[in-house]
């Protein structure tokens, strides 16, 4: 029986685990795969918009050269704080099911990538899942064909072939600087009036300079609404439509948490299933004794929560369990 299951190995599952052990309280990380695997699935070369000491959890720095920190060097630095606390990490062994004991305990169901079925009893689950293994799909007609794919690692593949970019965020424009690089012809399609307001502000001028240098095609206003085999067909804000010759589709469309697991112990969501119904404070959700960390707490724009503020969840979890703990040991 342990006093704390924690659903998700991410920076912010990560930290839990931490500071839930730092105040005496075993905990047991699940992880559907290897720890941080959302960092893991970021493009190869990104560089993150924060600085190294905004992404620190357990108290130990994060050293690195650069201004800001790149992929490589934060899945270094989290591999190197697991083993620096001796965290327990159930890699590859996926939650199915949380269930509520009588009693109040908790069983988590998991499955692992051989197919067995195991069960971890606890007295506390905290389900911090992230949100990167669930893309926003476009629900337009073409979209499952292999020529699209809604996670973009590197640049290479797309040497010198008329590739489609789906988005205005960060994401999609740093795509779009990396194909520049290896000649690919680059259609960005984006429904707003413009790009993001909050790109990279180190980005933007280099961004604007190879649109108006006709490096990328950049279609304002307008939405992919086919996908075809050797093209792409174009809806515009005007009711017209065109079509594009095109080899491959990025369809950067951003993410959404996945909340089955909240669902399955009977966690309260909002009127519009929007959120779970939380304390901020404790992070306790409307079902005594779990917990939500991370993204998972966000809203419809999992930009809500990021790495910077999630870190801290941990700590208000595990201080109200000890709280908690006490105070029941203090009444009988």
């Amino acid at each position: 029986m342990e006093d704390v299951i924690i659903i998700g190995g991410g920076p912010c599952g990560l930290s839990a685990a931490i500071e839930c052990e730092r105040l005496g309280l075993s905990a047991v990380i699940v992880e559907k795969y290897n720890i941080v695997q959302s960092i893991y699935l970021y493009p190869t070369h990104m560089q993150f918009f924060s600085t190294a000491e905004l992404l620190e959890i357990g108290n130990v720095p994060f050293s690195t050269p650069n201004d800001k920190p790149f992929r490589y060097e934060a899945l270094a630095y989290y591999r190197k704080v697991a083993e620096h606390f001796g965290l327990r990490v159930h890699n590859y062994e996926e939650a199915q099911e949380i269930k509520r004991k009588d009693d109040g305990t908790f069983e988590v169901h998991t499955v692992n990538r051989r197919g067995q079925t195991i069960v971890h009893k606890g007295r506390n689950v905290v389900v911090a899942t992230g949100y990167f293994d669930h893309p926003n799909y476009l629900g337009i007609p073409g979209e499952d064909k292999d020529k699209v794919t809604h996670y973009f690692r590197e640049a290479h593949p797309y040497t010198r072939t008329h590739v489609a970019i789906i988005g205005g965020s960060n994401s999609a424009v740093d795509a779009a600087m990396e194909l520049v690089r290896v000649g690919a012809h680059i259609d960005m399609v984006y429904r707003g009036s413009g790009v993001s307001e909050h790109i990279k502000p180190w980005v933007r001028p280099l961004f604007e300079s190879m649109v108006q240098k006709g490096k990328i095609s950049l279609h304002l206003g307008s939405r992919v609404n086919e996908i075809l085999d050797d093209s792409i067909r174009l809806l515009h804000s005007d009711g017209s439509t065109s079509e594009l010759d095109n080899d491959f589709v990025l369809a950067l469309t951003g993410f959404r948490p996945d909340r089955k697991l909240l669902s399955s112990v009977g966690v309260e969501m909002s009127e519009d299933m929007d959120k779970p119904v939380y304390d901020p404070q404790t992070m306790e959700s409307s079902v005594p004794g779990v917990y939500v960390g991370g993204v998972i707490a966000s809203g419809r724009n999992a930009n809500e929560v990021f790495i910077e503020s999630g870190r801290w969840h941990g700590r208000y979890i595990a201080e109200h369990i000890v709280g908690r703990h006490r105070g029941q040991t203090e009444r009988e």
